[in-house]
């Protein structure tokens, strides 16, 4: 175990399946952290805790760890950065770099959810002009009995309740989920959003199609086969949000197919980083780094 400042380095803890992952403690202070898929998030998960998440850094301090060490690492998961993905390759040369599936489709809600929001501008921009255009109807009016008949403003309500702004607005988690998740009511407020922006819902299925088949448990051959079609589905929708979603599959192509020949995503990852938040809740902040990676070593490591 070596341990300084910046960083916590445990060579006894690196196994064949590897996270990389990254956390902020305090003031905006960033670490890059590994841990050992064997451990389950529990004592021993603790490979390497560094300052920043710069790929040199990162790399120079993984290399003290002994190459033959190093080399033993047959895979390692994370998260669609670069500078990530550049530590893998440089600290670990024989292991198997793998983008998590969860981050991939992610990045695919994420555009729908910003379709989502240039529709609902849209919607709030057409009731504002509605509210004008009735308080101009108000105010030509000649007698307050034809004020009466034009009466007060009202947004219209659609047919489950809700008025557009709300539906849209309400939408932004329906959207994120599947929608095998959908309660009555959500189904209900996504029919009627579809209805409304049909091309949010043919956006919507395109995720749903990359979601099954990350699900369905094929060979790589395979699944090269169905991701290059949903690709080719991706560009003929033609959506500008979906640009990066594109870019990003030409560039990672790989990495993100390298995910069927073992399955393994950053879960665990995430889990350890969610297990530090708490910990730094717990503690109300993080006021000396040092002791606070100590206590952190001291349980996972």
């Amino acid at each position: 175990m070596e341990h300084a400042e910046e960083y916590m380095l445990f060579p006894e803890n690196f196994g064949e399946d590897m996270s990389l992952d990254e956390t902020c403690l305090s003031n905006g202070e960033v670490y890059t952290i590994l841990t050992d898929k064997a451990a389950h998030g529990g004592k021993g998960a603790l490979a390497a805790m560094i300052r920043g998440v710069a790929s040199d850094t990162v790399s120079k301090i993984l290399k003290k760890v002994p190459y033959e060490l190093r080399c033993l690492v047959k895979t390692v998961t994370t998260d669609l950065s670069s500078a990530m993905m550049l530590t893998v390759k440089t600290a670990f040369p024989k292991a198997t770099l793998i983008n998590d599936r969860f981050h991939v489709q992610k990045l695919v809600s994420d555009a729908i959810d910003h379709m989502r929001v240039r529709f609902r501008w849209e919607v709030l921009d057409a009731e504002n002009k509605a509210i004008k255009e009735h308080r101009a109807k108000r105010k030509a009016a000649r007698s307050k009995a034809e004020r009466d008949i034009i009466g007060e403003w009202a947004p219209q309500r659609m047919g489950n309740g809700e008025t557009m702004p709300q539906i849209m607005a309400r939408s932004r988690h329906l959207i994120l989920m599947h929608k095998s998740k959908w309660n009555s009511q959500q189904q209900e407020r996504a029919a009627i959003l579809f209805r409304m922006f049909p091309r949010l819902e043919q956006a919507y299925d395109i995720y749903l199609e990359l979601v099954d088949i990350f699900n369905k448990k094929s060979k790589p051959a395979e699944a090269r086969l169905n991701l290059a079609k949903w690709y080719n589905r991706v560009e003929e929708f033609g959506d500008e949000n979906f640009s990066k979603v594109i870019d990003t599959f030409e560039n990672h192509n790989q990495t993100i197919i390298n995910y069927f020949e073992s399955r393994l995503t950053n879960a665990s990852a995430e889990s350890f980083n969610a297990k530090i938040k708490a910990f730094r809740t717990q503690f109300r902040g993080v006021g000396d780094i040092r002791f606070f990676m100590f206590r952190l070593a001291t349980l996972y490591s």
